[in-house]
């Protein structure tokens, strides 16, 4: 049902040689690798169909608008959005989180209102609303962490109050791997009439995603995350959210009538999608989500979570090693650090084996404060990575600790 052999063979990469020896690559929760029908896709619309889209009336013009639209449509259906008005293109999670903050969130914050976050959070959620409530003299409130690195949601009822505009939390943490109840989230904020966000960058690559489902507010994900190209992203907000929002830049394609006097803007979702789009970014994201949809979702979770089994144990019974974050729910993500050795020096003789890891603070450094450690090895899996692969890893890390004494 799942043929690791086939699978990849579509990524062109996985045949590189490092340092001379076959690239094992596991710094999927960074950027995935991409699949040759991503790659084609790319290609045939800069070969055979390229123009600008939209108010062209030639032919690679109004082909071009039908692939892109067809794009968001294929991004609607993936996600299971009611309508595809609610699909918005952006530059990536960090751009959709920004734009949330800044056209729906701050025309309504007053001074000593509050938005709530989570200790776990990328940076990319924690910035944008820091930068809000530095303009607007709101408060940020952080929903803690515990030990397992699960978030303390015990807390939830005393941090979410009328105070609170709006609940900005990761679906799934990419230096943890933990898998937050957000359903839970959702459902007491929603009880108060505070609005959710989510940040499903690294959600999105590893379960079936259905905001419908989820009633989420806001979703935020970015096209490299799920084996799509950089540069490329999707806002899903609510359409009543939306037609209530400014727009969040200026230019060509947000507008439907200007004049010196004044501008009426374009409908939803083109409002906010100033400027000449990232058009082969949409196309091949929307290949990358074909491709997965294809694979099917749940066979793909089905899978890694074998990886991740498997690695969790084989890692554990190395001395001197420790997992950072035990939660019980977590997506194919084990960070890890070794006794007297610093993680980039991990990653640098891994590397050295054809190994590619990520170290460092994996822009949570809060997280790491948390757990009072500059830094973790981060081991992050996909459904193109294979038992031998953890095998070798496995090896590479026992020759760390040979080498370092």
């Amino acid at each position: 049902m799942f043929d690791i052999k086939k699978i990849r063979s579509d990524f062109p990469i996985l045949e590189t040689k490092v340092h001379g020896k076959p690239l094992i690559y596991t710094d999927n929760a960074a950027s995935t690798q991409k699949p040759q029908q991503v790659i084609d896709s790319i290609s045939d619309l800069y070969s055979k169909h390229y123009a600008n889209i939209h108010r062209g009336v030639h032919h690679l013009s109004q082909k071009s608008t039908a692939l892109y639209e067809g794009a968001r449509e294929t991004v609607k259906s993936f996600i299971n959005a009611s309508k595809i008005e609610e699909i918005v293109f952006v530059r990536g999670t960090t751009e959709g989180v920004n734009l949330v903050a800044s056209s729906y969130l701050e025309p309504l914050l007053q001074p000593g209102d509050e938005i709530l976050i989570s200790e776990m959070e990328h940076h990319s959620n924690i910035i944008p609303w820091q930068l809000t409530a530095e303009r607007t003299g709101a408060l940020l409130k952080i929903i803690p962490l515990l030990e397992n690195g699960e978030l303390d949601l015990g807390l939830l009822p005393d941090l979410l109050s009328s105070k609170v505009k709006i609940v900005a939390v990761s679906h799934m943490s990419n230096s943890l791997g933990t898998l937050n109840d957000v359903t839970r989230i959702i459902e007491q904020a929603h009880a108060l009439g505070i609005p959710v966000l989510l940040d499903g960058a690294q959600s999105i690559a590893h379960m079936a995603i259905d905001v419908q489902e989820l009633d989420c507010d806001f979703f935020v994900f970015s096209g490299h995350k799920i084996y799509g190209p950089t540069g490329i992203g999707v806002l899903y907000a609510k359409e009543n959210l939306l037609l209530n929002m400014k727009p969040y830049q200026g230019g060509g394609d947000m507008i439907l009538n200007v004049s010196f006097e004044k501008t009426e803007y374009n409908d939803i979702p083109y409002k906010f999608e100033a400027g000449t789009p990232n058009i082969e970014g949409s196309i091949g994201m929307a290949a990358a989500l074909d491709y997965i949809s294809e694979l099917g979702i749940e066979n793909i979770d089905e899978y890694e979570q074998e990886l991740l089994a498997y690695a969790t144990q084989q890692f554990s019974a190395i001395e001197g090693l420790r997992i950072i974050g035990s939660a019980p729910h977590k997506g194919s993500i084990i960070s890890f650090v070794l006794d007297g050795v610093h993680p980039h020096d991990v990653g640098t003789i891994m590397d050295m084996e054809g190994i590619a890891v990520r170290t460092g603070h994996h822009c949570t450094q809060p997280v790491m404060d948390y757990y009072n450690i500059p830094a973790t090895t981060r081991v992050s899996l996909s459904f193109y990575n294979t038992i031998e692969e953890i095998d070798e890893i496995t090896r590479a890390i026992t020759k760390v600790k040979e080498l370092m004494g």
